[in-house]
């Protein structure tokens, strides 16, 4: 139980790498309230609560701060992403992955940090997109890029009285992941090479990224601020060549 007595917001819990660290979080004894942009989902764990806001609004993000009170722990998990280039992005595009991916975790980490208790953390999760350009996912890669400069800034900033760092996922096996195959001429050869180029040999599973979660959120990551912490199964640590010349 190493969350116990802990209160924690985790972005966007609905579903995805978000729901895994809800589920994490009340594993470890936390009390968690997440949100969504729609209503309840009606599936969420016993003892989860739910709050329905559009992070990328400044006064329902301030709002929702408010209705969670004190908090030891925030995770802004909440993104979207849009397969395309800077060329072919559109304004609406702009304002909903900014939006989001930008706007959303800036509005939530300027809420919460006046009424975190002392000793909390933020989890801003980021992502290898933000180091490395995924093809035709401009303005992904960019907003991933905002989010580890922000923590940066937020662990700088807010030190010694809270911690940030930021996870950045590889490959998780989510619904976004099979969107940028969707992408690819053949989406099952680019399946087979992308797995290949993991020294793991699997890609990623939400679970994998909750458990960093929950270290980043207790008390053993104490001495752990301004990191991004890259969990991508080895993906990024090995040579461009394709491990299949070998």
């Amino acid at each position: 139980m190493r969350l116990e007595g802990k209160r924690a917001l985790v972005t966007g819990g609905r579903q995805g790498i978000g729901r895994a660290i809800v589920e994490a979080f009340l594993r470890e004894g936390a009390e968690v309230v997440t949100c969504g942009r729609g209503g309840d989902p009606g599936d969420l764990p016993e003892g989860c609560g739910w709050v329905q806001a559009d992070v990328s609004d400044p006064a329902q993000a301030a709002a929702l701060v408010e209705a969670c009170g004190a908090l030891d722990v925030l995770v802004n998990n909440a993104g979207v992403q849009v397969e395309k280039t800077v060329v072919d992005s559109t304004d609406a595009d702009w304002d909903l992955v900014i939006g989001a991916n930008c706007r959303g975790v800036f509005n939530l980490c300027r809420a919460a940090i006046p009424v975190m208790r002392e000793g909390g953390s933020i989890i801003n999760i980021g992502s290898i997109s933000g180091h490395q350009a995924d093809p035709s996912m401009a303005l992904y890669n960019a907003s991933k890029a905002f989010v580890h400069g922000l923590t940066r800034s937020i662990a700088v900033d807010h030190g010694p009285r809270i911690r940030c760092n930021a996870i950045c996922p590889g490959w998780i096996n989510t619904g976004m992941l099979e969107a940028g195959f969707d992408l690819a001429d053949d989406p099952k050869a680019a399946r087979r090479d992308a797995i290949a180029r993991h020294p793991v040999r699997r890609f990623g599973e939400p679970g994998d990224i909750a458990a960093m979660a929950v270290w980043l959120a207790s008390d053993a990551a104490g001495f752990a601020s301004g990191q991004l912490f890259t969990i991508d199964g080895g993906m990024t640590a090995a040579s461009p060549l394709n491990p299949g010349m070998f």
